[in-house]
């Protein structure tokens, strides 16, 4: 273990976030460059190396991660890396973008804060890149096999890298104008630097994987035409279908969806635009969907200079603490501030919006909304309780419903779809045609970016015994495993 009395000596400490006053004018990454190094050690040093670290099982990755803990504290940052990398292709993402469920499962956090997991993770690997640790790691020998990925997202991404190391020539196609997916234009800047993803890219570029973009298979480019030219394809389109809103006023001029909003302010970021077409400044902003893509149009919406921002959610408030009924090790359901919300704001629950309300030219001015409760598991209207607030903006972030049917791609290939919409896909996250895979949401449906690096990095496994009849590929998942929750 680390230190054998870390967990008593030290409390935890996180990543100290720059002023509101300040952050709030830049749109780079809210926290002070640096801040966790002269910590970071002893954070570490947390980790008990517990006899079951059930941080493992929180972790869809199998992330291993009392071993890079005690290598860290010990400021042995090479070996680190390496451990770190064992099981993940990006940590870099993950250790700025995923809520951690590795920290709720931590044993330290029965009756402690837990150990700082996504602070140590996140050192590490900046670290890496910072000391030249982080290498292009081409295979010594091709195996004359191709593999088509339809997707750049952190799947895609995942099961790419995984199968060019692996010795196969990979292609990976995105419909986007640059690579990255969801990671590219859906997660702001202030959350995540592009330059993240860019150095990554490079990095597989140069172990020999190919990128197309500006290619929406389906429509540019027929799927069975796509068969025909790769021995293999590995499908991480995402679960891009949005949810949405069919209300009153819906059709009025104003109201977004949060994916394209989001998108046009990181291209401002990227040189597309001095300003992005669809802005908040000066406009009142209603997000509706109290998640992190609704966090992140606030975030959004203050860099903006909206004139007010007001997030609403359907369900109850969480609470502070685990409820009784979410015990430790599961994922619990708690109140979350996020850096977006200490930016300002308010936050609404408990409501339902029931129309909206527009101008004489057909664009929003307001939204009416009630109060709800749930009542015996169903969700009632609170009589009486129904208000109007200013919305010269709304952007619609309730999340998912599946992935895209409307491109031509599940049609062209034959794809069988579950019960939920996804792409059915078997024990080795084959779908019913011979030759085609699934990773990520287009598969498991919207969920973290730690489950989809975890399912980019087992459908390789499948495809690469698929194309050679065996391999040595980890996979960290099966299709059927979920988070661990209540």
């Amino acid at each position: 273990m680390a230190d054998p009395k870390g967990f008593l000596t030290t409390g935890r400490e996180t990543a100290t976030s720059r002023p509101v006053a300040e952050r709030v004018k830049d749109w780079n990454e809210v926290y002070v460059p640096g801040s966790l190094l002269p910590i970071i050690s002893k954070q570490a040093g947390r980790c008990m190396d517990c006899g079951i670290p059930f941080c493992h099982n929180g972790c869809p990755l199998g992330n291993l991660i009392p071993e890079w803990n005690d290598f860290a504290y010990r400021d042995d940052w090479t070996a680190a890396s390496e451990r770190l990398h064992a099981t993940n292709n990006f940590p870099e993402f993950t250790g700025r973008l995923c809520p951690a469920p590795c920290e709720a499962a931590c044993v330290l956090g029965i009756n402690q804060p837990a150990v700082t997991i996504k602070n140590v993770e996140v050192s590490i690997i900046d670290k890496a890149w910072d000391a030249g640790d982080v290498k292009a790691q081409a295979p010594e020998r091709l195996s004359g096999k191709t593999v088509a990925v339809i997707g750049s997202g952190p799947a895609g991404l995942a099961a790419a890298q995984q199968l060019t190391r692996a010795g196969h020539t990979v292609v990976v196609y995105e419909r986007a104008d640059r690579i990255g997916g969801l990671l590219r234009y859906g997660i702001p800047e202030f959350k995540m630097e592009k330059r993240h993803i860019n150095r990554r890219i490079e990095q597989m570029r140069a172990e020999g994987t190919k990128f197309r973009t500006g290619i929406e298979i389906g429509r540019d480019l027929t799927a069975t035409g796509l068969r025909k030219r790769f021995d293999a394809v590995v499908i991480a389109a995402g679960a891009t279908t949005a949810r949405d809103l069919p209300v009153p006023g819906r059709e009025l001029n104003g109201i977004h969806q949060a994916m394209e909003y989001l998108p046009l302010a990181n291209k401002v970021q990227e040189g597309d635009f001095v300003a992005p077409p669809l802005t908040a400044e000066g406009k009142h902003v209603v997000v509706i969907g109290g998640g992190d893509t609704g966090a992140d149009c606030v975030g959004t919406a203050h860099r903006q200079g909206a004139a007010s921002v007001t997030q609403l959610e359907i369900m109850p408030r969480p609470g502070e603490e685990r409820a009784a009924g979410q015990p430790w090790p599961t994922f619990p359901m708690l109140y979350k501030v996020t850096s977006a919300h200490e930016e300002g704001g308010e936050r609404v629950y408990s409501v339902s919006t029931t129309h909206f309300e527009g101008d004489e030219d057909g664009n929003v001015q307001f939204l009416h909304l009630i109060e709800v409760e749930f009542v015996d598991g169903k969700l009632s209207q609170k009589l009486g309780t129904e208000r109007r607030i200013p919305a010269q903006l709304v952007t619609l972030a309730m999340g998912f419903t599946g992935t895209d049917t409307e491109n031509g791609l599940v049609t062209q290939f034959g794809l069988d779809l579950d019960e939920r919409g996804n792409i059915a896909r078997d024990a080795e996250f084959a779908t019913n045609v011979d030759g085609v895979y699934v990773a990520g949401d287009a598969g498991r449906g919207q969920s973290l970016i730690v489950w989809a690096i975890a399912e980019g990095r087992s459908a390789a496994r499948g495809v690469d015994r698929y194309l050679t009849g065996a391999s040595a590929l980890p996979a960290p998942i099966r299709p059927t495993d979920r988070s661990l929750t209540v």
